[in-house]
């Protein structure tokens, strides 16, 4: 395949911009995410948080086993803030607001909903008219459940164009994309966003971006 694209290469880890489609772990003799960024690269990389195979969008990957243990400490904390944007055709039930509800499993490998609140799954979201039946959405998961965002979606009954496993409109791929992302680290605040984006509606995700300024981190979350 083509070279990853490297958002950021510092000297503790490095940001890469996913393609959608492509495995974050290696599986049935095809390489994975991190198998082709460390053969790129020439050096170990070490896995901290992951995305769906169907999602793009932005991955940290640490360069030594320390700085991942930091890392995974951080994102189990909630220290890191992550922002995604999607497509749907349909209009939502809201506008903006939040998701809150427990996850269970469903059929075919998907989840679904419920009405419980033991361990919510909780995002808060924004959407915004791009065009005729095509509708933004930026979106924040405040946890980190299997296919949070997907199963929010669905439940605002208005699923990800392309997600078909949530009843989303066939399309060339799922409009899922991990659009940016915010941390402190070393007493440094880092902000990094992937505005290259792929598929025949990609101009709605630019459309998208600049609606917001590429600057997700500003909105009211």
């Amino acid at each position: 395949m083509n070279k990853l694209q490297i958002i950021a290469d510092l000297d503790d880890f490095i940001v890469v911009n996913k393609p959608a489609g492509l495995n974050f772990h290696s599986e049935d003799g095809e390489a994975g995410l991190v198998a082709l960024c460390a053969s790129q690269l020439g050096y170990q990389l070490y896995p901290v948080h992951r995305l769906d195979k169907v999602t793009s969008g932005l991955v940290v990957l640490p360069k030594h086993s320390d700085v991942a243990a930091t890392f995974t400490q951080m994102f189990s904390a909630r220290a890191v803030n992550k922002f995604y944007i999607a497509l749907s055709d349909t209009k939502p039930k809201k506008k903006q607001g939040w998701v809150k509800g427990d996850m269970g499993k469903a059929r075919r490998g998907a989840y679904k909903l419920l009405k419980s609140h033991d361990n919510p799954a909780i995002t808060r979201f924004y959407s915004y008219s791009l065009a005729a039946n095509v509708r933004g959405y930026v979106l924040k998961p405040y946890s980190g459940k299997t296919h949070q965002l997907r199963v929010a979606m669905k439940s605002l009954s208005a699923p990800i164009l392309g997600d078909g496993l949530y009843g989303g409109s066939q399309s060339d791929r799922t409009y899922l994309h991990a659009y940016a992302l915010e941390f402190r680290y070393k007493q440094q605040q880092f902000h990094f966003c992937a505005t290259e984006f792929e598929g025949e509606m990609a101009p709605y995700f630019t459309q998208l971006a600049g609606e917001i300024d590429n600057q997700p981190w500003q909105l009211d979350w």
